[in-house]
């Protein structure tokens, strides 16, 4: 039989928040440019390839974040992958207030949006769709371009994991 509802859940906040935290991601930091020509960047955890054909991608971002206004009416922006030597840059986008890319390094893309330098990898997104979804929005990017560091075989993704962040040790 299908329910046409969920089930109200048997677990707390804190519960859930510590079950989700047993799930290692890649640490991203999200770039765009505001109308005002302002570069806009926070960390985000939460990114996932969607489709290869269209190329797609999907990250999310509370609905009550100051920089949600920006990121919901921009046409780019671009999704950053971190390495495990820029965890200062994620706590930077993360925590700081004020000129977030005061001394990062970064070159503007053909959309005008600040890619960071030395990123593992880059995505420059079309803001195809966005979806409200309980606290958070989803949004759903085209890429348009995308690259990976020249020197990304020496250098290992920065991981967040149970509440705090490493580096991939290799099983092989």
């Amino acid at each position: 039989m299908n329910a046409k509802r969920a089930a109200a859940p048997d677990f707390d906040s804190a519960a859930f928040r510590n079950a989700l935290g047993q799930f290692a991601t890649g640490v991203t930091v999200i770039t765009t440019r505001a109308d005002d020509g302002s570069l806009i960047g926070i960390t985000a955890s939460s990114f996932n390839s969607v489709s290869l054909t269209p190329p797609l991608i999907l990250w999310s971002l509370a609905t009550r974040a100051g920089s949600m206004p920006v990121f919901r009416e921009n046409s780019h922006y671009a999704v950053n992958v971190l390495a495990a030597d820029q965890l200062d840059i994620c706590k930077r986008f993360a925590t700081m207030k004020g000129d977030r890319f005061a001394g990062v390094p970064y070159t503007l893309s053909a959309s005008g949006t600040p890619v960071l330098d030395g990123a593992l990898a880059w995505f420059e997104c079309h803001n195809r769709s966005r979806y409200d979804e309980g606290d958070h929005v989803i949004f759903v990017g085209e890429v348009e371009r995308c690259g990976v560091h020249a020197e990304v075989a020496e250098r290992m993704p920065l991981i967040f994991h149970a509440g705090g962040f490493h580096k991939p040790q290799s099983l092989g």
